[in-house]
């Protein structure tokens, strides 16, 4: 397989900050049951899960290639525009004060409450695997559905898709271990909010492939509907803020 890297960036960075934003929200849960019920059931089921989303993901993968390139584009774009949609939602209603913003301390502190109301484990506390491999597979099945997603747009996308989604993961585990405690810090509204933008301004361009649009300057149409997003997405934000104001003020 040949991977035309000029054009394949945008997905290895869409894949890149999607994935970073579900493996810091496992994260956090798993930092909670190494913390309350101790590290080697959290580090075991997080494993078992990542074992089973690589295999996922090694059996999904190829069988894109069987389908016809333009029903993949049409049937994944639509549910990438979808999926970037929601995400997008959520992050301009949070940007404009709407909905509270995400805390992963707070997450944190919540998690491990219900984790001492469990009681202690043994050895290998089931509690604690079943936890960490849970929150693992659910947060990790939405970064393999990214990759795939972004992969199936087109020849040789997979690889970088896959590769920014490993990037992501590492950068995770290795803050996780410098810090060892919830990455508070990153702001993960912003990583949503530019990540919104990104699928849906892939979604839009697949799927418009998928229906045999031919796209102005091809693959770098892309970086014109992310501009489109983006200033739309920012127009809504003042918006829903304004009016926001205005109903308090009333």
């Amino acid at each position: 397989m040949i991977v035309n890297w000029a054009h394949a960036w945008p997905s290895a960075t869409a894949a890149f900050l999607a994935s970073l934003v579900e493996f810091v929200e496992a994260l956090t849960v798993v930092l909670a049951v190494g913390t309350v019920r101790g590290w080697r059931g959290a580090l075991f089921g997080a494993g078992a899960a990542v074992a089973v989303l690589l295999l996922a993901v090694l059996l999904l993968g190829p069988l894109l290639t069987d389908i016809p390139l333009r029903t993949v584009q049409l049937g994944i774009g639509g549910l990438l525009l979808l999926f970037g949609m929601r995400w997008l939602r959520k992050a301009i209603l949070r940007a404009a004060g709407v909905l509270p913003l995400h805390d992963e301390e707070a997450a944190f502190a919540k998690e491990s409450a219900k984790l001492h109301s469990l009681g202690l484990g043994g050895r290998w506390d089931k509690v604690g695997i079943a936890t960490a491999f849970k929150i693992t597979l659910l947060e990790g099945l939405e970064v393999v559905f990214i990759v795939i997603a972004v992969g199936a747009g087109g020849s040789g996308l997979l690889v970088p898709a896959s590769l920014g989604a490993l990037a992501a993961m590492l950068v995770v585990i290795a803050l996780g271990v410098l810090v060892h405690r919830p990455l508070s810090t990153i702001p993960e509204n912003t990583f949503k909010f530019i990540v919104g933008v990104l699928l849906s301004a892939f979604g839009t361009f697949w799927a418009g492939e998928g229906m045999g649009l031919t796209w102005p300057g091809e693959d770098w149409s892309i970086l014109g509907l992310v501009a489109g997003f983006l200033v739309v997405s920012l127009l809504a934000v003042r918006l829903c803020r304004s009016r926001g104001e205005e109903t308090a003020a009333s």
